[in-house]
């Protein structure tokens, strides 16, 4: 019998600049705990009673900082995906994460500051969208497609 696979609850926000939309810059950050860059979009877990939006502002503030956001839009659906063996292990007892995607633009009064008190990122870097394909690990690459394209579809990016 084959066991059922679980998936970790999980928020992603494709973060703007507060230059949008004049200018369109996407954040990506470094993990601070993968060698050879690993750059990605801030996200993580949806904690027991927690809604997807408020799960949101607390992983954004958790990991660049601020939550001095607005939320633009929403991909309708979950996107879920299975961990590498290496990840695997880390987030026993699940297979891999079903993520919410938002997209959201910087307040102007926004400050990023990655020394949060359990650090995840190491270095950010505001790019276009074409370079967000060019910077991002491998596996982040089908999902984060079909998310920016998406938001591109409906005239965001």
């Amino acid at each position: 019998m084959t066991k059922e696979k679980s998936y970790r609850p999980n928020v992603a926000a494709i973060v703007l600049s507060s230059k949008y939309p004049l200018k369109s810059e996407i954040l990506i950050a470094d993990r601070i705990d993968i060698q050879d860059a690993a750059w990605q979009f801030p996200q993580g877990g949806i904690d027991e009673g927690e809604s997807p939006k408020e799960a949101l502002f607390r992983e954004l503030m958790e990991e660049i900082g601020t939550d001095e956001v607005d939320i633009l839009a929403e991909y309708p659906e979950w996107i879920s995906y299975e961990f590498l063996n290496k990840g695997a292990r880390k987030m026993y007892p699940f297979d891999g994460q079903t993520q919410k995607y938002f997209l959201v633009k910087l307040k102007s009064s926004a400050k990023l500051n990655l020394k949060t008190k359990e650090p995840e990122f190491i270095d950010y870097q505001f790019v276009s969208y074409k370079e967000v394909f060019e910077k991002i690990s491998k596996v982040k690459k089908p999902i984060y497609t079909t998310v920016l394209k998406y938001f591109r579809k409906e005239g965001y990016l």
